[in-house]
């Protein structure tokens, strides 16, 4: 017979409703710690009817590792804000980014399958997250860059950038390309990683307006809306936004000639 005592020790330890927990210990035969596997295999299930719920809230997480040049940003995401404060969140969102930043190339999947504080997994932490909390949560966007990077953590830790430097550049320049990235949501940092489809598609929307115009005329005419077109998408060619009578790449030119930006990332909970 599983006793009272052992029922809320497990339902302590678990946070799950003290039928959840006494059923599981009758299946194990009253081992705990077998009922706390079970527990967190049938979280799986949880996790499983719960995906397809909308993950609106969560928060972004930034760390730095000055060891190995390392800057990570995570973003752990959930269905409603009350599940950021809690301690089951939090613990996941910390354990993400501590792995993050010790990986070159993170995925959300790699992350998952790392150790965790007591013997278990990241993914333990999060099925022991959804078993307590009965919401979906899942690891969003992952990033990891090294070398001249800024970076960016919105005050709400629901925005943040990282921006990787082609080479050596001021902490303030920095944090502007940041903020300007930020505020302008760039889809591109060039020219030319715009897919060609997509450039056709603008060339076409663009020749048919320019319809009427002289013969001579319409070549220039689609060229200046696609300049136009690009300066709007593509980071580099961005007005900046501290200042529109340059645009970033020059702002990057006149602190270092041939400073660029080689990629970023950004992040955004709730707002596309």
């Amino acid at each position: 017979m599983i006793s009272a005592a052992l029922v809320r020790e497990l339902r302590e330890e678990t946070g799950l409703p003290m039928m959840e927990c006494k059923k599981a210990l009758e299946e194990t035969g009253g081992d705990k710690q077998a009922a706390v596997d079970l527990l967190r295999k049938k979280g799986l299930a949880q996790v499983g009817k719960r995906a397809d719920r909308t993950t609106s809230e969560g928060r972004v997480l930034y760390q730095a590792d000055p060891a190995t040049g390392r800057h990570a940003m995570v973003a752990v995401l959930c269905e409603t804000e009350p599940v950021t404060g809690t301690d089951e969140f939090n613990n996941l969102a910390q354990a993400a980014i501590q792995a993050a930043v010790k990986m070159d190339d993170p995925s959300a999947e790699a992350i998952l399958a790392q150790p965790a504080p007591g013997g278990h997994k990241i993914s333990d932490l999060l099925l022991d997250a959804v078993n307590r909390i009965r919401e979906n949560i899942r690891l969003g966007q992952v990033a990891c860059y090294r070398g001249e990077v800024g970076s960016y953590l919105h005050h709400d830790r629901k925005k943040g950038v990282l921006v990787e430097f082609s080479g050596p550049c001021p902490a303030e320049i920095k944090a502007d390309v940041c903020m300007h990235i930020v505020s302008m949501r760039p889809p591109y940092v060039r020219r030319e990683e715009v897919d060609p489809a997509l450039l056709e598609q603008e060339k076409a929307v663009a020749a048919e307006q320019a319809k009427g115009k002289p013969a001579n005329m319409i070549e220039k005419i689609v060229m200046g809306k696609v300049n136009r077109w690009y300066s709007e998408i593509c980071l580099l060619e961005q007005p900046f936004v501290k200042d529109d009578k340059k645009s970033v790449g020059q702002l990057l030119g006149e602190v270092s000639p041939g400073l660029t930006v080689n990629r970023f990332v950004r992040f955004e909970i709730g707002g596309g």
